[in-house]
């Protein structure tokens, strides 16, 4: 199985690397008059962000840029599914951060690494 992103396989498996933050909850907590102890108020759950590391290869630069133009086209603000390799499913996440390094000569072809942080909202 390949690593999905809203069912479209975008990334190359080889160097691919996802790391899963944790989850955290958040509260709040107060003193109140004539209270022996604390007051604590539970806000839920909060986001947590996940890493994906890798590199995209092409044969030309030209298609390259073409697979770069298609993952940045999902720094839309809205939530997406990746799927990783495995089956795993992380729902609800808004890619933040889509950070790539110079393009290189590899073999026949080029190659770029990336990193793309994404937060999850619920889920």
């Amino acid at each position: 199985m390949s690593v999905t992103l809203d069912r479209q396989a975008l990334f190359d498996e080889r160097d691919l690397q996802i790391e899963v933050g944790s989850e955290a909850r958040a509260c709040v907590e107060r003193a109140v008059c004539g209270l022996d102890g604390m007051l604590s108020i539970d806000l839920g759950r909060r986001p947590r962000q996940i890493r994906q590391k890798g590199t995209l290869r092409a044969a030309s630069r030209a298609a390259l840029r073409s697979r770069v133009d298609a993952i940045a086209a999902f720094l839309d603000g809205t939530t997406h599914t990746l799927v990783a390799a495995d089956g795993t499913p992380y729902a609800e996440l808004r890619l933040d951060v889509f950070r790539q390094q110079r393009e290189q000569v590899e073999g026949p072809g080029f190659v770029v690494a990336y990193e793309i942080i994404y937060t999850q909202l619920g889920g």
